[in-house]
């Protein structure tokens, strides 16, 4: 297994996809990801777009994020809303 992991999206196709009907609030909302790395362990490496939209996320997850491009705003259901844009990281 290699220690190192460069993320190069060049060699992977994209998989698209877009929110749950029954989650969108807003738009049409597109995604595309390019995973270059996935373990069983459930730990993904990769680059994820998505077009305009508003929608309700369910994450059991832990995740890293580091925005490239674009603004983002994230709210927790009872918090307040965290915007997050480019060269940004939650």
């Amino acid at each position: 297994m290699a220690t190192f992991l460069s993320v190069d999206t060049k060699s992977v196709a994209p998989a698209s996809g877009a929110p749950e009907p029954a989650r969108l609030l807003y738009g049409d909302p597109k995604f595309r990801t390019w995973n270059v790395e996935e373990r069983e362990s459930g730990l993904y490496a990769g680059i994820w777009e998505s077009t305009p939209g508003k929608w309700r996320i369910v994450y059991d997850e832990w995740e890293f994020c580091h925005i490239l491009s674009g603004i983002s705003v994230i709210t927790e259901d009872g918090g307040q809303a965290r915007t997050v844009k480019a060269g940004g990281t939650v």
